[in-house]
């Protein structure tokens, strides 16, 4: 019995070591699984959350991108908005709001400004110290005002040194006018005013100042090189603004008289070429144009270039450089017309001199846009790049300077202002009467029609000449005007004119050719001529349906 419970007893522990021995194997065991399988999700959420931080990174920096892409965008949309050609109530806040939008932008953010019109270098780039120059919009003008008026150019240094220098020239030349600026592209305004607050005014801005200021004569000076388009839309802004004035007299542009055909200069041409010549001579360290010639060195002045019949003053000028012995001096333009001045027609003149350096310069008042940019740009379409892509010239540099800082040209200037001066300073003269001109025999005779504004004349194809018809003592002339802006005149007062009953003159429709031999319809009139020699009273009706008073005199040519 004994021996049996000792057995159970023993079998107990036996089984209960047994299980104890089993229990501390395969405990261990799951331990280490347990741990592995913890280990791998921790690794897993590890990788998890580096991906979400990766992909959070990812879509919060195309978020900023965005952001960033969409603010430099509403910048470009605004400097869009007052890159126009018209002035409107909303221009100043218009351009403030630009310049303050810019301001905010990061320095990556400006980078990415692009629109129609829009680049970073609108606000960004710098063009000189715009305290130097003058906007010369002060009241107090007096009773005589000389209204400077220049396309412009945003260049601060430019705008300061050529034409302002031109303004400063002026001012000393006649201390009893008051010299006051305007600018013809609003453009050019806008951005002036946007990136630097200063205000220019355009020509209606200046000229409703010099009402308000009862300006009594007024004195436009244009700084265009020509007769072009831009010179006819100040004479047509003039014309709505001439009976406000006793007297409104526009003076020759630079160049002058645009002349019959390519071989016709004159004076200031001359005296133009000359200068400039010289100016680039000295610049690039020769002592005349025949060491520049031996140096194998030739010059290309670039102009602006116009569709305008004007353009032959172009051809002109290059005529004048022949004519003073400057074989190694071309005329271009940036425009390509005339084309003859195309940049690929100029090298291939140069080429055929055997020229093997070339100077560059332009042939503007200012050094601002195209002088920079499309001369001497590294683009591959400037001048300079086109030139160089030849590889047919030894070196090609360039000279950045306008034609208003020389004061040879500044001189030209004065010269025009004060022949339009002495012209507005009417005085009467002392004519022919009808029976006096009885030597002239029945027939046609050229001559001059000359009036009080520029604005008023005969067309520049027949420069200044009508034909003057003598038939038994009676003399009328005829004469071709400019365009068809005048519908009528009257031999009398505008006063008179207004009158029921008044006999006005109706218009004929001439045909005139110009020197480049283009064509055009303007009107004409018979005006019949009581004197020569003696200023009479003429009437014109314009195309808005007012009637001015006018002077004008007939000479014999």
């Amino acid at each position: 019995m004994k021996k049996r419970k000792l057995a159970v007893i023993l079998a107990a522990v036996l089984t209960s070591v047994t299980m104890a021995a089993c229990e501390s194997t395969s405990v261990p065991e799951a331990g280490a699984a347990t741990e592995a399988a913890t280990a791998q999700e921790n690794e897993k959420a590890e990788e998890t959350t580096e991906e979400a931080k990766e992909e959070t990174t990812a879509a919060s920096g195309e978020a900023s991108e965005e952001d960033d892409k969409a603010k430099a965008d509403h910048v470009a949309e605004l400097i869009d908005a007052i890159y126009v050609q018209e002035r409107n109530d909303d221009t100043d806040e218009q351009c403030r709001e630009a310049k303050e939008a810019w301001d905010a932008l990061t320095d990556e953010q400006k980078e990415m400004v692009e629109g129609e019109h829009a680049d970073p270098d609108y606000f960004g780039r710098d063009t000189g110290d715009v305290s130097k120059d003058d906007p010369l919009n002060a009241d107090d003008i007096g009773e005589n005002e000389l209204l400077v008026v220049s396309f412009g150019t945003s260049f601060n240094n430019s705008r300061a040194e050529d034409i302002g220098g031109i303004e400063k020239y002026l001012a000393e030349e006649f201390p009893d006018w008051s010299v006051r600026r305007a600018f013809t592209a609003q453009v050019i305004i806008n951005h002036i005013q946007a990136r630097d607050e200063e205000k220019i005014d355009n020509v209606e801005q200046a000229l409703e100042r010099a009402v308000q200021n009862k300006v009594k004569n007024l004195v436009v000076q244009p700084t265009h090189l020509m007769h072009g388009a831009e010179y006819d839309e100040l004479c047509d802004t003039l014309a709505d603004y001439e009976d406000m004035f006793e007297s409104v007299t526009v003076a020759e542009p630079l160049l002058g008289q645009v002349g019959k055909d390519a071989d016709t200069v004159n004076e200031d041409k001359e005296s133009v070429a000359e200068a400039i010549t010289e100016e680039a001579l000295k610049t690039a360290g020769f002592k005349d144009i025949k060491d520049a010639e031996k140096d194998g060195t030739a010059f290309v002045f670039m102009g602006h270039g116009t569709s305008h019949t004007a353009k032959v003053t172009y051809s002109q000028m290059q005529a004048q450089m022949e004519k003073l012995g400057y074989a190694n001096v071309f005329i271009g333009t940036v425009e390509g017309e005339p084309e003859d001045t195309a940049c690929e027609a100029v090298i291939e003149k140069i080429k055929d001199a055997g020229y093997k350096k070339v100077i560059l310069r332009p042939l503007m008042v200012v050094a601002g846009d195209h002088a920079n940019n499309d001369m001497a740009g590294d683009e591959e379409d400037s001048w300079k790049s086109m030139f160089l892509a030849t590889e047919a010239f030894d070196s090609v540099d360039t000279q950045i300077a306008g034609l208003g800082s020389i004061k040879e040209v500044q001189e030209v200037y004065a010269a025009h202002s004060g022949a339009a001066i002495k012209a507005s300073q009417k005085s009467a003269g002392t004519g022919r009467t009808t029976e006096e001109v009885t030597a002239l025999e029945d027939g046609e005779y050229d001559a001059k029609f000359t009036t009080d504004s520029s604005m008023f004349h005969v067309n520049e194809a027949n420069a200044d000449l009508g034909k003057l018809t003598v038939e038994d003592g009676r003399m009328t002339i005829h004469v071709s005007l400019a365009s068809k802006n005048i519908v009528k005149l009257f031999p009398g007062t505008a006063k008179d004119a207004e009158k029921a009953g008044a006999k006005t003159l109706e218009p004929t429709t001439d045909e005139v050719t110009y020197s480049d031999g283009t064509k055009e319809e303007v009107y004409g009139f018979d005006i019949p001529v009581e004197a020569l020699d003696e200023e009479f009273d003429l009437a014109l009706l314009g195309t808005k349906g007012k009637w001015y008073d006018h002077k004008v005199k007939v000479t014999l040519a």
